[in-house]
């Protein structure tokens, strides 16, 4: 299947600080905070998603939709969204002692995506969140954390009014690489979000080893 790659790149401005950070507190070192990007398209359940594992009040930058804003978006699916992210949302979630994750929300709309580059520093991995009604608006999301080798894993948000379909059909959908976990949640379940979450933890943890051992092992063979 061909990726839609008609994203626009945006030239992104000075980097947001959201990079989290491990520091000493009392001479020990204090839980480390990892970032986690939560992306797909409009109206997918990002927000809810953020949400409902955050264990902090949430950080939302929701406006309610305009007219203007319904002539630009496609709303077929959700009609019923009366508002939309044009920021970011931010929460945070203890996966277990000594390990947080700092969640970040992106946009779904096209004219947002300039935002993705500055979120997306210092990023661990990425969520991307799919509904089988509209399978290709996560396709600009796919796209874009392949190019930039970011791992993800496809989160599928399984409404109760869409056809259910297992992992291994939206694998060969989105035509995702090789080896990219997908798994089914529900974006309102704190549950459901937080195994989501621990997936792409392990799958990123891997990752990030082997490119690491990739790139220092010839140079340990030849000490």
């Amino acid at each position: 299947m061909e990726h839609h790659d008609n994203r626009t790149s945006g030239q992104p401005g000075e980097a947001l600080d959201t990079d989290p950070e491990t520091v000493e507190e009392d001479g020990e070192l204090a839980a480390l905070a990892l970032k986690i990007l939560v992306a797909g398209g409009f109206g997918v359940g990002k927000t809810t998603l953020v949400g409902a594992v955050s264990e902090i009040r949430p950080l939302r930058t929701e406006e309610q939709l305009s007219e203007a804003g319904e002539l630009i978006d496609d709303t077929g699916g959700v009609d019923q969204k009366t508002t939309t992210t044009v920021a970011m949302d931010f929460g945070r979630i203890t996966i277990r002692s000594g390990l947080s994750l700092y969640l970040f929300g992106t946009p779904g709309q096209d004219r947002f995506w300039f935002l993705w580059d500055e979120l997306s520093q210092g990023a661990l991995g990425a969520v991307v969140l799919a509904d089988t009604r509209r399978l290709e608006d996560c396709f600009p999301a796919v796209d874009y954390f392949e190019h930039r080798r970011i791992p993800f894993v496809v989160a599928v948000n399984c409404f109760s009014e869409a056809r259910r379909y297992g992992a291994h059909d939206v694998s060969r959908a989105l035509d995702l690489e090789q080896g990219t976990p997908v798994v089914l949640c529900d974006a309102r379940d704190k549950d459901s979000g937080k195994e989501v979450l621990i997936r792409l933890v392990e799958y990123a943890g891997r990752v990030h080893t082997a490119r690491l051992l990739e790139s220092v092992g010839p140079q340990a063979g030849s000490v």
